[in-house]
């Protein structure tokens, strides 16, 4: 997962942790057992209205994943937790629900350009009826195509966040200001039909300084077989024009995007498991 390494592994000193759980004096926070040893370390955050353990890992590499599901029950019971599949595994044996299984891929865009070079696919045409045109609506001109993208079926798709028009909307606006994953960045792009509608798009941002493509979208009733491929050979393409040295994105466990992006050149660096310990 991107984002900024925080404090080293070991305990660190001098901070209060009085209930098992201790703000470490940077992004990590540590979990402490009953003898004042760390266990766990985390980025504190916040999701589905419930305190967030991201990026959770065990201080001690050997720790066995049982015994670190049972510290997990009982010092971080009702929060969220995002960490190692194996972790992930144990605690949804001992009760936990599954919220996400994702995979964290990057594509190098320096020692590994396309056949023929970024030049071909800053170049793949769309078919005749569609244009592609700069990420610049507002949120609403993306709303049909982004919901009937991840209709009913699809891994992603969360009635509990609300699904309605204005939910999608509020959700998108905020990616696009940037409230999200950080601000988009040129390379996002929209593709539209001969009406001028949004029938797919590929938001890209900028997430601490890694080109991180956030939001990707078709609609199954609109463009045609291969749009999703053809739209993100452009956009890889302008990021890796741009400067950039590599890009990334996450996919859903069953998402079958996942297959694309791998035909793509990008690769899984990380796997991990979500859930809501109980």
């Amino acid at each position: 997962m991107a984002g900024r390494q925080g404090a080293p592994e070991g305990a660190p000193t001098g901070e209060d942790r009085t209930d098992g759980v201790a703000q470490a004096g940077s992004d990590w926070q540590y979990g402490y057992g009953a003898d004042g040893v760390a266990v766990v370390r985390f980025e504190r955050g916040e999701r589905e209205g419930r305190p967030w353990a991201d990026r959770l890992e065990a201080v001690d590499p050997g720790t066995d994943p049982a015994a670190l599901a049972a510290f997990v029950r009982t010092e971080l019971a009702g929060w969220v937790v995002s960490g190692p599949v194996r972790l992930g595994e144990e605690l949804v044996r001992q009760g936990a629900a599954v919220l996400r299984h994702g995979h964290t891929m990057h594509r190098d865009l320096t020692d590994a350009p396309p056949p023929g070079g970024w030049a071909v696919w800053a170049d793949t045409p769309l078919r005749d009826g569609f244009r592609a045109v700069p990420c610049d609506r507002g949120a609403e001109a993306l709303v049909p195509a982004s919901r009937a993208a991840f209709g009913p079926g699809h891994p992603d798709h969360r009635p509990d966040e609300g699904w309605d028009d204005r939910s999608s909307a509020r959700r998108i606006a905020e990616l696009l200001s940037g409230q999200v994953i950080g601000p988009p960045l040129p390379a996002s792009s929209l593709v539209v039909d001969g009406s001028d509608l949004v029938v797919a798009g590929a938001v890209v941002t900028d997430w601490d300084g890694l080109p991180w493509i956030a939001h990707v979208f078709r609609h199954p009733a609109h463009g045609y077989p291969g749009l999703g491929r053809d739209l993100l050979r452009r956009v890889v393409a302008e990021v890796a024009a741009d400067g950039a040295a590599r890009i990334g994105l996450a996919v859903t466990e069953g998402n079958r995007a996942r297959q694309l992006y791998e035909e793509l050149g990008f690769t899984t660096t990380h796997s991990s498991l979500t859930v809501v310990v109980p």
